[in-house]
């Protein structure tokens, strides 16, 4: 199993599907875009293929362009009118972001991206707020690009403290990534109602 594994990070489109899932993460949220590139930081660590900066490159590209694209469309007239965005959780997450937006936008847009509908509300709101890309796009690339170090960095520490090869730190990376995801989500909304 780990040499499938290896031999499945170490293809050239392992990179190319790690930036299609990333990217596809900033439109998609039930795309797991962190699970991605945790668990290919595992076995770059594991295994040495793909290297683990490539991992936190291509995670951070594909990131950041992502999160471009929604800003893009976020100035397009309406945003807040789109069918995908009438019901209640994503219009509290852009009603959080216009307003954390005007008052801390670099703590906003570092914030959202471990927040699930949080990436696209802000990236929308970013848009649609009129935040200026000379502003905006900055912010977003170094966030993007700590992001992406995290994750990966993450997977590459698991690989490297857990006995058993690239299968057993995958597993182990995509629980932590999962289990941290929860309990964001739990935290947010244990907070919420007092807000």
């Amino acid at each position: 199993m780990d040499a499938m594994i290896v031999g499945l990070a170490a293809n050239p489109w392992a990179l190319a599907v790690l930036a299609g899932v990333v990217f596809a993460d900033a439109f998609l949220v039930v795309v797991p875009g962190e699970v991605a590139v945790t668990a290919l930081g595992s076995v770059a660590a594991a295994s040495g293929l793909p290297p683990l900066w490539s991992v936190i490159l291509i995670g951070a590209l594909a990131a950041f362009a992502g999160d471009a694209s929604c800003y893009t469309i976020g100035r397009l007239p309406h945003p807040r009118t789109w069918r995908v965005l009438q019901h209640p959780r994503p219009q509290q997450a852009m009603d959080w972001a216009s307003t954390r937006l005007r008052t801390h936008a670099a703590t906003a847009v570092f914030t959202a991206r471990f927040i699930p509908f949080g990436r696209l509300a802000v990236n929308l709101s970013a848009g649609a707020a009129g935040v200026p890309a000379v502003r905006y796009l900055p912010i977003a690339a170094v966030a993007a690009t700590a992001w992406a170090a995290f994750q990966a960095l993450v997977g590459a520490a698991i690989a490297s403290i857990v006995p058993g090869g690239a299968v057993v730190a995958v597993l182990i990376s995509i629980a932590i990534a999962l289990a941290v995801g929860w309990t964001i989500d739990f935290a947010i909304g244990r907070i919420r109602p007092a807000a």
